[in-house]
This record gives C-alpha cells, sequence and structure tokens, in this order.
C-alpha cells in the first residue's frame, strides 16, 4: 500500500472563519471549504459546508461526527458480575454493586421462564371472598392452578407508619394470616406455616405446583389512599400519596424506604415471590382515582410522578440486594393505567425501567363515571366512540385520527418504553353497564345520563342497578353504587334467561324489589372490529359489557402476534363453567383455559425494546425528559429532552443522535429548538381503526452545526406532540457513520472511555 503524505493544509480552527475553496486538515484528512462557514467541523455531509478531498497521515477516510481528536473512541470493556448478567430483561434498570440472580427467574435470551407456558397467564385472587358474609367463597384450592404463571394477591395496603400491611395479623378473622374453613374440603390448613387464612393455602398449593409465582399486591381503587381497618372502617391515612411524597410536594424518601424494606420482610415471611403495586394513580390530572382520595391527591400532584419513580427505583434496589444475599429472585410489577387522560399526567412514565413487567389494566375505559355507553375493555378502535367524537378526537388533525380508547393503543403507549414481553393485557372477568340507555346500535355508542354524580364530575351515566349490578359496592351511606358490575358466570345466565340460585346470597330479593327481578331477554352482541362482545336488553334499555370465548381467543392471538408477555385479569372468582348440578353458569375456569391452550403453542414472547440492529458498543449519556405541565395544562405535550455528556469523549457539531418514540402519538412530533427533529421512519399513519400497523416511529435530530458537545457539557430540545408516549428509547449516537447505544440502556456493551 502506497504510504500517505503528511497533511499539508492547516489544522481546521473553530474560532477561524473560513472562505468557499479554502482547505484544512481535520482527524488526518485533507477538507475543502464549499461556501463560508465557521464553527461547523469538517465531516461527510451533503448539505454540509465541507467537501472530503483525502486522507493523510494515515487517515480512514470518510469523516464523521465524533470530535475528541482521534477518527473512532477508545472502548473500555466493562466488568460484568459473573453469569446472572446475560439473563437480565433488554431495558430493564441494573441495580450497582449487586450481582441480582436473573438466571433463576430468566433464561439466557432474558425471558422469564414459565415451565409449559411461552406467554404468562396472570390472575388476581382476592382477599375477600371468604364466603364468611354468606356470598359464595372462592378459595385458594378452587384456582386452576395448573393453567397459571403468575398469581396476584389482593390486597396488601400502606399503614400508617408506612410499611406494608395486611391488618392485624393476630385477627382470628384475618382472611390473610387467620381466618379458617373448617370443614371445607381443600381448605385444610398446612401445619408447616406459621400463619393461617389465604396465605398459609397460596404455599401449601405452591408447593404442588412450584412453576406458579405468586406476588403480594399492594393498593388497588381502594386502599391507594388509605385501608380498612379490621372494623371494615376506611383509615383515610393517605396511603401511597403520603408515604411517597411530602407536603411541600418533594419526595419522602424516608417513607419509601420504610416501606421498600418492610416489603422486603413480608415476602420473606409470607414466602412470596414478588411484589406488585397497584397506585391508582400517580398522576397530575385533576380528581383522578377514588374520590375518597382527592382531598390528599389533588394537593400532592405535582410530585406524584417524581416519587412515584423513585419508589420503584428504591424497590427496585432493596428487592435485588435481597435477591442476591437470599440467592432468591424477587420480582417487581404494577398494575398499569390504560386511560390516555390518566397517562396525560404520568409524563413519560420513567419509573417503567425498573419493572419486571407492566400489567396493563386495559379495562374500565367505559363506565358509569359519564355518560358514554361503550365497551369496557374494546381490543381496537372503531372510529365511532361517542366519547371520543364528543371531543372532536378523530377530526382532529394533530390527533392524526387516533382513537385511545382500546387496548391497542395502551399497549403500544407502554411499548414505546419496554419490549412487548415486558407487557401483559389486561382483561375484565366482569362486567360494566347502564341502565336507561337511548340511542347506538343495540345500546353501543348510545348515552345514558345519570343524576347524583360522584365528586369530580358533573356529568355522569345512570349504572346498571338490582340484578344487572350483583357485584355491587356500597357507598359510605351503605348504598348500592350503580355500575352494573358482575361476574362473568352471572352475565351468561342472564344471557340464558337464567336468575341465578344465588341472588339471595347478594342481598338480593326479587320478591319485593322490581330491580332484582329477571326482565326481559339479555340478547348477546358481538362487534368484531372492537372485538367486544355486549348483553342488550330491549325491554329495560340495559347495556351490559362482557367477554366470552370468543373475544378472549382473539385477544390471545393478538397477544402472540404481537410478541406481548401474556394476559392478566381481574379476577379469578369472576371467570365461568357449566354446572349442571346447579342447572346454571358459576365460578370456573373456561376464560382461563383458553389463554392457557392458546399460550402453551405460542412462540416465546419479543425480548428486545429495539427493532433497529443491535450496537455493539455504547456511549455514556444521560437522557433526561422533564418539564411537563400541569394536569390539563399539559396539551400539547412539550417536554424539554435534556442529554448530558457522561464520557469522556466529545461529540462533535452536526453528530447525529435517533430514537424511538411509540406510535401511541401520531408521527407529528416536532421540536421547538431549531435541532431539525424529523421522523426517519414512521410506525405509523393515518386511524387506528383495527389497531395501530407498527410499534415505533424513529425520530433523529443533531447537534448544532456551530456547537460541540464536551465531557459534562448538556444540551437541550423541546419536543411538541399531542397524545402521550413511554419513553423515548433505543437511543443511538452515530460517531464516525457507526451507532452507539447509550450505556444506561445497554450497560454490558463495551463503552467510549
Amino acid at each position: 500500500m502506497e504510504a500517505q503524505a503528511a497533511c499539508s493544509s492547516p489544522a481546521w480552527d473553530a474560532a477561524k472563519a473560513y472562505n468557499g475553496g479554502a482547505k484544512v486538515s481535520y482527524q488526518d484528512q485533507e477538507w475543502s471549504a464549499k461556501w463560508w462557514t465557521q464553527a461547523n467541523p469538517p465531516k461527510n455531509d451533503a448539505d454540509g459546508p465541507w467537501k472530503f478531498v483525502a486522507n493523510c497521515n494515515g487517515g480512514s477516510g470518510g469523516g464523521g461526527g465524533g470530535g475528541g481528536g482521534s477518527s473512532d473512541p477508545v472502548l473500555v470493556t466493562p466488568s460484568l458480575p459473573p453469569g446472572s448478567a446475560l439473563c437480565r430483561p433488554d431495558g430493564m434498570a441494573v441495580t450497582a454493586g449487586v450481582n441480582a440472580p436473573y438466571c433463576q427467574a430468566y433464561d439466557s435470551n432474558g425471558r422469564e421462564k414459565l415451565g409449559k407456558l411461552q406467554r404468562r397467564v396472570i390472575g388476581y385472587f382476592t382477599s375477600w371472598r371468604t364466603g364468611k358474609d354468606g356470598s359464595p367463597a372462592y378459595l385458594a384450592h378452587q384456582i386452576p392452578w395448573d393453567k397459571l404463571s403468575h398469581i396476584n394477591y389482593a390486597f396488601a395496603h400502606v399503614d400508617s407508619q408506612n410499611r406494608i400491611s395486611v391488618g392485624d395479623v393476630s385477627d382470628p378473622k384475618n382472611a390473610a394470616t387467620s381466618l379458617q374453613w373448617p370443614g371445607v374440603a381443600g381448605a385444610e390448613m398446612d401445619p408447616g406455616y406459621a400463619y393461617k387464612g389465604h396465605f398459609n393455602l397460596l404455599n401449601k398449593f405452591k408447593k404442588q405446583n412450584p412453576q406458579v409465582k405468586t406476588l403480594i399486591s399492594v393498593g388497588g381503587w381502594a386502599e391507594t389512599g388509605g385501608y380498612f381497618d379490621s372494623t371494615g372502617k376506611r383509615v383515610n391515612s393517605g396511603g401511597f400519596y403520603a408515604m411517597t411524597t411530602n407536603a411541600d410536594n418533594s419526595v419522602n424518601q424516608a417513607g419509601i424506604n420504610t416501606f421498600a424494606d418492610s416489603v422486603v420482610a413480608f415476602l420473606r415471611q409470607y414466602n412470596f415471590d414478588g411484589v406488585d403495586i397497584d397506585y391508582e394513580y400517580p398522576t397530575s390530572m385533576k380528581d383522578a382515582g377514588n374520590p375518597l382520595d382527592f382531598n390528599i391527591a389533588n394537593a400532592r400532584r405535582p410530585g406524584l410522578m417524581k416519587s412515584y419513580s423513585a419508589l420503584m427505583k428504591t424497590l427496585r434496589e432493596k428487592l435485588d440486594a435481597a435477591a442476591a444475599q437470599d440467592n432468591r429472585y424477587y420480582f417487581l410489577t404494577i398494575a398499569a393505567p390504560a386511560s390516555a387522560y390518566l397517562l396525560r399526567g404520568m409524563e413519560n412514565s420513567p419509573a417503567l425501567a425498573y419493572l419486571d413487567f407492566a400489567n396493563l389494566m386495559s379495562y374500565d375505559l367505559h363506565g358509569a363515571w359519564n355518560e358514554f355507553v361503550g365497551p369496557n375493555a374494546a381490543l381496537f378502535d372503531d372510529g365511532k366512540d361517542a366519547e371520543l367524537a364528543r371531543w372532536s378526537v378523530y377530526s382532529s388533525a394533530q390527533y392524526g385520527g387516533i382513537g385511545y380508547l382500546n387496548t391497542d393503543w395502551a399497549y403500544h403507549y407502554l411499548r414505546g418504553a419496554m419490549q412487548s414481553g415486558r407487557i401483559n393485557i389486561g382483561v375484565p372477568y366482569y362486567t360494566r353497564g347502564w341502565r336507561n340507555v337511548s340511542g347506538g346500535t343495540n345500546g353501543l355508542w348510545g348515552k345514558s345520563l345519570g343524576s347524583n354524580c360522584p365528586p369530580g364530575t358533573t356529568v355522569c351515566g345512570a349504572g346498571a342497578i338490582g340484578i344487572d349490578n350483583l357485584w355491587r359496592d356500597l357507598d359510605a351511606q351503605g348504598k348500592e353504587v350503580p355500575a352494573g358490575g358482575n361476574p362473568m358466570w352471572h352475565a351468561k345466565n342472564l344471557e340464558r334467561g337464567v336468575a341465578g340460585s344465588y341472588l339471595a346470597s347478594y342481598g338480593l330479593n326479587p320478591a319485593s324489589n322490581p330491580d332484582d327481578r329477571l326482565v326481559g331477554s339479555y340478547v348477546r352482541n358481538y362487534d368484531a372490529t372492537l372485538v367486544a362482545p355486549w348483553l342488550w336488553n330491549a325491554q329495560k334499555n340495559v347495556f351490559l359489557s362482557t367477554e366470552d370465548e370468543a373475544s378472549v381467543q382473539r385477544k390471545a392471538q393478538w397477544i402472540i402476534a404481537q410478541g406481548i408477555g401474556g394476559v392478566m385479569f381481574w379476577e379469578l372468582a369472576g371467570d365461568y363453567d357449566w354446572n349442571a348440578t346447579r342447572g346454571e353458569y358459576f365460578m370456573g375456569s373456561s376464560l382461563t383455559r383458553s389463554f392457557y391452550q392458546a399460550f402453551s403453542t405460542a412462540t416465546p414472547y419479543g425480548n428486545l425494546r429495539s427493532k433497529q440492529a443491535a450496537p455493539t458498543a455504547a456511549i455514556d449519556l444521560l437522557v433526561e425528559v422533564s418539564g411537563y405541565k400541569l394536569g390539563d395544562a399539559n396539551y400539547p405535550i412539550n417536554p424539554t429532552l435534556k442529554i448530558t455528556n457522561r464520557s469522556g469523549f466529545t461529540l462533535a457539531g452536526g453528530t447525529e443522535i435517533q430514537f424511538d418514540l411509540p406510535t401511541s402519538t401520531p408521527d407529528n412530533t416536532s421540536d421547538q429548538s431549531g435541532m431539525g427533529l424529523r421522523v426517519l421512519s414512521s410506525g405509523h399513519s393515518g386511524n387506528n381503526i383495527g389497531g395501530l400497523k407498527g410499534d415505533l416511529h424513529r425520530m433523529s435530530f443533531k447537534l448544532p452545526a456551530w456547537s460541540s458537545l464536551p465531557p459534562n457539557a448538556s444540551t437541550s430540545m423541546t419536543l411538541n406532540y399531542f397524545l402521550p408516549v413511554a419513553g423515548p428509547a433505543n437511543f443511538s449516537v452515530i460517531i464516525n457513520g457507526k451507532a452507539y447505544a447509550l450505556r444506561s440502556e445497554q450497560p454490558y456493551l463495551p463503552y467510549i472511555k
């Protein structure tokens, strides 16, 4: 090979202005100015001011956006914990200095070990269906253990000392630790445990079914901001809101530490495999969640997401430390909201990084809290959602015609921060319904106006009552809350014209109360675009949104096709089978079996966050997204994306940075900072009738040509988009034509020194 001559032109000087035709040397290459330029480092860019002339002094040609005085950065290989790091799920936060035993729970590809299943089947098991109040019991021996991968016990709560609690464990009526069911076959206690109740039975059957993991779920609708004492009275302690956030909206780290330490001790004491946080909701939207919590939650709105992230980070770190000490992996999961209204106030959901997986509460998308009659848990949008039409969502160019009250949209929101396999889709084993419905197609997208609306609402729907509201809640005065809430087995009986032999055990009295009587016919309807069945009683104008074998089989196939991690359902006691002895549907496992059968032969779930070619090296840049406006003011959504260079390498002006945003927002994201943010590739455009067609938009911007980014320096850009996103994620920094990942996203890659 012929030796290259030394560079003859003067070295490029960032402070000097160059006219067209001027020649310089830069990084062992000769360059010629196309036009007047200053402070723009030479690099190959068709639209840039420099033209590459020749290599010299051994230069490799082509130029680049590197900087730091060399053509290619120097790489350092990180020291890895022995073995187990290879099993870590892609993108999950790493606890520094802790060798968490990932390989106990995950395979070498970062997929959870699920026994015979390829996808998760997660059922919530509730504490209150004990049978002691005269209503039918649902106990641990009734769970279809051989069809499940995980069981979430609902609920524990945060007590007044910021500790996890299931109440007074010395109380013989405590369902979790003390209650017994003498004479009930299958409910005999295991004498090997110091406690009784549900926890004893869960562990008894887990010994027989070691493939099933049990998690303790904390919070829920009723106990996010308080808890119930042994008399059934609610203590308005503040719960998660007070535990995580101080009155001045700063993070209550002392309370978080106390809670996290108590969770570790709780898991060890009662042999749980992890904790599921069901915090409803850490959003800045006003009057969100349980009306009983508005007083404390609204005042803390500015600090809720920051403190929620601190909670998840602390739990992850303390669970990992305990796992390393116990040589037993502990899971951290959440119940994640699916409503775009709530998610608009949850910023970009940074807490997702700390989770093993998120269980999407893709239900309660329509209900009697407003007048719009629609499916509880539609899979897709149909372009006709009456609530969205009321707010001009379909006609707004900013929204791109995207309907956001459906499972598919909510899944794609989470997909912005997590791979599909760390997301599980929620399916309701209960109904929601209205009475006095007018308009619509057999009630669908009709209206139902109610009265005595709950706090935080000015208009509400007329929820179904009586025989159409079997699983009724009672308000503080003991009155029925109209909601149309029924287990699916009761809905199946209504469809068959069977009143059910169990009505009296739920407090119904058809003889004296007309609302408790079986009147008219409940006709099943099904919309294939929405993937939503419902019952319509034309005589009573009652609409009950349901699920059945047809809808769950379609959802199972969609879950498989998308590479999603699996399914979560609320709750086990709502599933059904035909009971020939009783001559009616009753508690069973038909829907759960459908998921099990589909997932037993499914392909493995998606284990990678990015769809780009995997980088082979990384650079240490800190990416922060902040500056979200509060509540309803957060529209359009325009936070600040800040990048800090934590490496020892200078990024030259003009360096390109790419990242992904989920298709939960249209492909019209822009910036207000002059960095030329653009869409490299669109994952979806147009409306989302029948589902979003892709997962991610690939975005690109460049550092200002006149400004490099040296070590410890930062640069910022203001984003502008219209529907909520989790993320951004899957960053690439292009240096000398090579893509480098972020070290925070890929901590085990060689990284730039």
